[in-house]
């Protein structure tokens, strides 16, 4: 593309993918400060309000790879542009939606356009923008993802109080539907042809992910039933193991195991899964706990606004990561990242058992943040640093899957421990978590 159309160009795109990603992030996590309002308005049970999560995550990590492809093939605004409105599509749906299994299938529309919406748009500014702009062009889409992630439990708190929860999907369309227009008013080049669907792995993907993440939530929700467990859990291990045999042996793999032979990739995947799954596991049952009649009594406001000094901390230093990581080394910035995000979980602990009030809780969530916002902005550009250019697309949509699978690993595993043993059991679970990440870390190359 020549420097001038980019230059032209840039502008109309970069602010309509960034308006498409502040709403994609802002509804990964605002819906979290609405699930209680939601549960008692649908009459959710805990299985079900796990899907209502579960269904965006699990179905944004299985297509998320296809995504990638779609942006090759079918051209990343046009892409994007389908992306954008299967989201809008769904956002409406959950706004009208009558009952829990509407939502949870509108949710699952959600991760698949999710899927699109962040694999297109990424590329579309990749595309749009000249060489000597797409530093800032990326930074600038990369920080309004994390932005919308950040403020998205304030938003969806204050939102969910004084308008309802349905109030917070009406916002995702207020926000696609003029991102969808501009791109659709700045068509670009057609791109490479059809898609070549890999439909034996895709089907694999589906069946361990599903079987996997269904086996998993059994063992919380159908106690005394052993086989609601056993029989999805064989199912996917049978899976993994097909989709292992066949991916590698495939020229054009949907996925591309040979990409965890590189040893930081292999952990930069690690660390996006578990970081992940600590900030929506987070999320969620601090939510339940804080608007809880047994826990802090909150409302859900309330709950958002205490929810502020963690928000705070994930968009300032996802901001400031790069320049923190020039100065002391990738790997001595996450480890002390998980440390950090160990220690926040373990201030959080101690409030609980004191007795939580803002002001104890506050120093813990904002620490937990620091070390959050440290790894989730660090650990992509460490995968793709590992790798040649030519494998960036395959090793984006990768690191992503991984991210999206830990989330939903890790709102199920946190499942099962909130039911046993509350939102203390959540935070040792998490804790763990943080550390696991710092021994991953040790076994990075150095700087």
């Amino acid at each position: 593309m020549p420097a001038s159309r980019g230059k032209g160009e840039l502008r109309p795109v970069l602010v309509a993918c960034c308006l498409a990603m502040l709403a994609v992030g802002d509804n990964s996590t605002a819906i979290m400060a609405a699930l209680p309002d939601m549960k008692a308005g649908l009459r959710l049970g805990p299985a079900e309000l796990e899907w209502v999560v579960n269904a965006y995550l699990l179905t944004a990590a299985i297509f998320i790879v296809v995504g990638g492809g779609a942006a090759d093939r079918l051209g990343a605004r046009r892409s994007s542009v389908i992306g954008i409105v299967l989201f809008a599509l769904a956002s409406l749906i959950i706004a009208l939606a009558p009952a829990g299994f509407v939502v949870i299938g509108a949710r699952a529309m959600q991760g698949l356009g999710a899927a699109f919406a962040v694999a297109g748009t990424l590329a579309a500014v990749t595309e749009a923008a000249p060489d000597e702009r797409r530093a800032d062009a990326i930074g600038a889409w990369t920080g309004f993802l994390m932005l919308g992630f950040s403020i998205g439990p304030l938003v969806g708190g204050a939102v969910t109080h004084y308008a309802g929860w349905r109030f917070i999907f009406w916002l995702n369309i207020a926000a696609m539907v003029p991102s969808a227009l501009m791109l659709l008013r700045h068509p670009a080049a057609r791109g490479h042809g059809t898609i070549s669907m890999d439909w034996a792995g895709l089907g694999l993907l589906v069946v361990f992910m599903v079987t996997l993440i269904s086996g998993l939530q059994a063992l919380a929700h159908s106690s005394g039933n052993a086989l609601a467990a056993i029989v999805p859990l064989a199912v996917a291990v049978i899976a993994f193991a097909a989709l292992l045999r066949i991916e590698t042996q495939r020229p054009q793999p949907l996925v591309d195991f040979t990409l965890f032979a590189n040893r930081n990739f292999a952990i930069a995947a690690s660390l996006l899964f578990l970081v992940m799954s600590d900030i929506m596991t987070l999320l969620l049952y601090y939510n339940l706990f804080a608007q809880s009649v047994d826990g802090l009594h909150m409302s859900a406001v309330a709950a958002g606004l205490s929810l502020v000094p963690l928000s705070l901390a994930l968009f300032a230093l996802a901001r400031a990561a790069p320049m923190i990581a020039a100065k002391i080394g990738v790997r001595r910035m996450l480890i002390s990242a998980s440390l950090l995000l160990a220690a926040g979980c373990a201030i959080i602990w101690w409030s609980l058992q004191i007795g939580a009030t803002f002001v104890v809780l506050m120093p813990g969530l904002c620490i937990a943040g620091i070390g959050i916002a440290l790894i989730y902005a660090s650990a992509p550009r460490l995968g793709l640093a590992a790798l040649p250019p030519t494998q960036a697309g395959k090793g984006s949509g990768m690191l992503n899957s991984c991210s999206f699978l830990g989330g939903t690993v890790g709102v199920t595993f946190g499942g099962l421990v909130f039911a046993s043993h509350g939102l203390s059991g959540v935070l040792e679970l998490l804790g763990a978590s943080a550390l696991a990440s710092a021994v991953l870390c040790l076994r990075l190359h150095a700087d």
